[in-house]
């Protein structure tokens, strides 16, 4: 299976006002056959980890858990669909749902960074 996740870092470039990502917030993605997981911290996460499994079309099925700024635990899905960008770097557009807190749900998305912003 095509490894196109792994080892690779991503930076949320747009969330929906509910949402707790934010431009500071860096993922590093892990991949190893269809398994998918990563650690993000960063901006309102104090810390979190993610699980997914690749399917068919390439996209994710993802579970995410974080505990913010605030202290909460934080819990919710995600179903990701890779966008390939022009210059080899992935963009993932993300629809997500709390299973926590108000249930509300979102959109957003992330892109690949290639290098360690300041």
């Amino acid at each position: 299976m095509n490894r196109m996740y792994d080892n690779k870092r991503f930076r949320s470039v747009v969330n929906t006002e509910n949402g707790e990502v934010g431009a500071e917030t860096v993922f590093h993605y892990h991949q190893d056959g269809n398994i998918v997981w990563a650690d993000y911290a960063g901006g309102s996460i104090v810390k979190g980890f993610l699980l997914a499994t690749v399917q068919p079309d390439g996209s994710l099925d993802m579970r995410y858990q974080h505990v913010n700024q605030a202290g909460d635990l934080m819990t919710g899905r995600c179903h990701s669909t890779p966008e390939p960008l022009a210059d080899g770097r992935l963009r993932l557009h993300e629809r997500w749902q709390w299973t926590s807190g108000d249930q509300s749900s979102g959109e957003s998305i992330v892109e690949e960074f290639t290098e360690i912003h300041g």
